[in-house]
């Protein structure tokens, strides 16, 4: 089997055409680059150097060699260029999942701050809730994974990112307490609406647990499956829903935000990959999406 330093004492004579001149380009003498040459001819059993006694030539096989050891040679060269910026991180995939209301806040400059860093690294990013982070993280389909507040695994590492407070989507003809705020306990029958319906528990159970805890009345539930469909029956008027504050940074049509008081409690966002991820990429993303999270608190 042809070996790479074969080809490449082949492909320096081949391209001097001469052996000394290509002995010095090796920093190699004489003697054992003629002998590494004779022993590819016989490997090959083939003559690949027409000798004359003034000058050498190449044989047809001889020149069909040259053509394919340099598109081995340049091919390895690609590979290890590649190999070595995976390795540090420059290039590569990046699987992010992430619930929905990262979207209002700091993922949007997480991920703005990493592709001015790494702009070779392709990013896939994925909507999940957060039973479908730990489920993608376990099965190595995710790399990292957004979620609120936690995924909560022996096997995951969790890097708190903000902390916000909570505050009601209202629909646009509810009319606020005073200081523009909302008090949960004064609107009576109106349906609290809930996401996501399942798995449980869930972001929904957070808020119910909160609710509880101030003795709000939340019998009348209205369940959907994601922030976006909740925000969209807010808008027709179907209720209320409770959402962090960094989603009321969006404005939309047919509702508005309003903090609540008393407050109703807080909610975190957090980023996480699996313990024994080594990835350079990984490691990268992280300490990006925790320096972003500094400069916003």
């Amino acid at each position: 089997m042809l070996s790479i330093k074969q080809l490449t004492y082949f492909l320096a004579v081949a391209e001097e055409l001469h052996f000394g001149r290509a002995a010095e380009r090796l920093d190699i003498a004489q003697p054992p680059l003629s002998r590494q040459i004779k022993q590819l001819e016989t490997e090959l059993s083939v003559i690949l150097f027409n000798r004359g006694r003034s000058a050498i030539t190449l044989t047809q096989a001889g020149e069909r060699l040259m053509l394919r050891s340099k598109s081995i040679l340049a091919q390895l060269a690609d590979t290890q260029l590649e190999v070595r910026r995976l390795g540090q991180g420059a290039e590569g995939r990046l699987r992010i999942g992430f619930v929905g209301s990262a979207t209002y806040g700091i993922l949007p400059n997480i991920i703005k701050s990493f592709r001015a860093n790494y702009p070779d690294v392709n990013l896939s990013l994925i909507p999940m809730n957060n039973a479908g982070l730990h489920r993608a993280l376990v099965s190595r389909e995710l790399d990292i994974a957004f979620a609120r507040p936690a995924l909560k695994d022996s096997e995951f590492v969790t890097r708190p990112l903000i902390e916000e407070p909570l505050i009601a989507a209202v629909p646009d003809h509810v009319s606020p307490g005073a200081g523009n705020t909302l008090d949960l306990s004064t609107l009576g029958d109106t349906n609290l609406i809930l996401y996501p319906e399942f798995p449980r528990p869930s972001y929904a159970d957070v808020v119910l647990d909160f609710c509880a805890q101030q003795g709000i009345d939340t019998a009348r539930r209205i369940w959907t499956m994601d922030l976006q469909t909740a925000l969209s029956l807010v808008a027709i008027g179907e209720g209320i829903c409770i959402v962090p504050k960094s989603v009321g940074t969006s404005q939309r049509n047919g509702l508005r935000f309003h903090q609540i008081e008393p407050a109703l409690g807080h909610t975190a966002l957090s980023v996480n990959y699996r313990l024994d991820e080594q990835g350079l990429h990984i490691q990268n993303f992280i300490r990006i999406a925790q320096s972003v999270s500094r400069k916003i608190r």
